[in-house]
């Protein structure tokens, strides 16, 4: 912590008027709060490429399975995405896919 900021925090504690103080602990503890919490939520990894959306075509070449099939059963498929009546694929799920359900 910066050595300023820890005086003023210490001279704000020590001079406050007495009803002013609950106000300003509150304050701190919400900021305490979001510390910890910054400390203990892991940080995303980004992403090593951009996701893209493919087509049915193109999904229903990757996952190996027909077009038709691919539409009765993309409900199934966490990682589909609908624009209106078209579906889309999600490139980095697909990928995901591929590698949770090997053999």
């Amino acid at each position: 912590m910066p050595a300023d900021l820890q005086l003023a925090l210490s001279k704000a504690a020590r001079e406050l008027p007495a009803e002013e103080l609950p106000a300003f602990i509150g304050a701190l503890e919400s900021v305490k709060a979001m510390a910890w919490a910054r400390l203990t939520t892991p940080a995303a990894q980004p992403s090593q490429q951009p996701d893209e959306l493919h087509g049915v075509a193109e999904a229903a070449r990757r996952l190996g399975v027909s077009e038709d099939y691919l539409y009765r059963h993309a409900q199934d498929y966490p990682f589909t995405r609908r624009q209106g009546r078209k579906l889309l694929f999600s490139a980095l799920g697909i990928e995901k896919h591929i590698r949770q359900n090997k053999s």
